[in-house]
């Protein structure tokens, strides 16, 4: 639990004091974007590692 707490400090470190707010906003959406896409593809490559990759 303390290794969420670490990247949720540095990813709030990263943004303190940045302009325009319209950037910081794309990139945050951004970023919350990217992580739903690398979940998905965790999720598929363990789906089909589990079911024998099968096509």
């Amino acid at each position: 639990m303390g290794t969420l707490l670490h990247f949720k400090n540095i990813y709030l470190a990263a943004f303190e004091n940045c302009k325009p707010e319209f950037v910081v906003v794309f990139l945050k959406i951004y970023s919350v974007f990217c992580v739903a896409m690398l979940s998905m593809a965790l999720y598929a490559l363990l789906f089909r590692a589990f079911t024998g990759f099968e096509f």
